[in-house]
């Protein structure tokens, strides 16, 4: 019943991507996040649902008067320049077949952010699409924090199979990334009974963060809510809703939790950590062998190479951190443009808010600007023990960034403008009247 749902949901909207092709990103972003196939049995389970609807989007907006241009600035310029310098490093990757297997994700999900750069041109589409990566990720964040309430926390919450989220600390992530968003639509909200839902949500998806048995995620969580408290709008909200979450959280979570979060004061005999920094020591020694180049996608996969750049681990291990990742990856290039792109994009939220200053009309890009600012925070903490360099909602957040600054730089120009020509208009008949008046 679930695989014809979703069959039934999917191709029913591909005649209303056709009409209006922003309504694919919408439906891929859902597909990609939630990946409600994943969660079905039978023939929906790996159907190309995700395919489908890129292409019919594209046709759709090839054909349509959409415009076929980016906004052009300092970010989307720094994500051209990573994107082809990774094109790069894969022609010349050290296991071709593995590399070429990743950039075909990757690209994907690069074609679709730039896409979603060209098709986010108001402020309706960006809160739509905030809307969808929000419930979609939210979904697991609710169930998980449910689990959690039933279960004692005893056991680990996991995203849907075969998806960017499947693991406990990827999902972990996600659910930090999506926090601030949560908070941003609740601000913007005007039904009390959402803004009630999205507290709830919020604070078991809290619940599904600790659950998720992370380290990383729980430093990651701990940086956010700093940040939180220092820029966020009406904080005494989220200071009641953290500190009733964490304390029920703390009564539910059992003696092995406690220990797997201390276990970090002894990393010298945690073979996990260990094997971390086994794979550090891979990459660097790996970049420093190719400081350009780095050794591709996928260089991790091979255990004659790992052996040889790190000879005193066990065995091969993936690089368990967004940064070695690049660094081993794309090379020193690759982790500088890398670096960049965030720090840019830290940036612009800053220069929005400048922007907009307390203008009324502008408080949603201004708490918009601040909640991405914060997502993208807790991944750069979180992506610091996890591998998830081309994670496709921190492209997302990228893009959501960079097209606010568009649409509020388009809609000030236009205000600017009209005060400009009624200014140039108004002088002439001020001038008649004067000459009338004096003659």
């Amino acid at each position: 019943m679930r695989s014809l749902l979703v069959f039934i949901l999917v191709f029913s909207a591909l005649p209303a991507i056709l009409v209006r092709p922003y309504l694919g990103v919408l439906v891929y972003s859902w597909l990609s996040y939630m990946n409600p196939h994943r969660i079905t049995w039978g023939a929906a389970y790996s159907f190309p649902f995700a395919m489908i609807v890129a292409a019919t989007t594209v046709v759709a907006w090839l054909l349509s008067k959409e415009p076929k241009r980016i906004p052009w600035c300092g970010v989307t310029v720094l994500l051209v320049a990573f994107v082809l310098w990774i094109n790069i490093t894969t022609l010349f990757a050290l296991v071709p077949d593995s590399a070429w297997e990743k950039w075909d994700t990757v690209m994907k999900i690069m074609f679709m952010t730039f896409l979603t750069l060209a098709l986010a041109t108001t402020r309706q589409r960006i809160h739509a699409l905030v809307w969808v990566i929000v419930v979609s990720i939210g979904f697991y964040g609710i169930r998980g924090g449910i689990f959690v309430l039933l279960t004692g926390g005893n056991y680990l919450t996991f995203g849907p199979p075969s998806s960017f989220i499947a693991a406990n600390n990827a999902l972990g992530l996600a659910l930090i990334m999506i926090l601030p968003l949560m908070r941003y639509l609740q601000l913007h909200t005007a039904q009390r009974w959402l803004r009630w839902g999205l507290s709830g949500a919020m604070g078991l998806s809290l619940l599904s963060v600790l659950a998720s048995y992370s380290r990383g995620a729980v430093v990651a969580l701990a940086v956010m809510l700093v940040f939180f408290l220092v820029k966020s709008r009406r904080r005494l909200m989220i200071v009641l809703l953290s500190v009733l979450t964490l304390a029920i959280g703390l009564v539910f979570m059992p003696q092995k939790w406690i220990e797997r979060v201390e276990s970090t004061k002894n990393y010298e005999q945690d073979a996990s950590v260990q094997g971390r920094f086994d794979a550090w020591i891979f990459a660097i020694n790996l970049a420093r062998d190719r400081p350009v180049l780095g050794g591709g996608f996928k260089v991790d996969n091979s255990e004659e190479l790992f052996m040889r750049y790190s000879p005193d681990a066990a065995r091969a291990r993936s690089f368990h951190s967004n940064y070695f990742e690049v660094l081993g990856e794309h090379g020193f290039v690759g982790l500088f443009l890398y670096i960049l792109l965030g720090i840019a994009t830290l940036r612009m939220g800053t220069v929005i808010r400048k922007r907009v200053g307390d203008n009324p009309d502008f408080i949603w890009a201004r708490d918009l600007a601040t909640m991405l600012q914060i997502g993208i925070i807790g991944y750069a903490m979180g992506g610091a023990f996890l591998n998830k360099a081309f994670f496709d909602l921190y492209y997302h957040m990228v893009a959501l960034m960079v097209v606010t600054d568009a649409v509020v730089r388009s809609v000030l120009a236009a205000s600017k403008e009209t005060s400009t020509t009624l200014a140039v208009t108004s002088a002439p008949v001020q001038g008649v009247a004067s000459s009338r008046l004096s003659s």
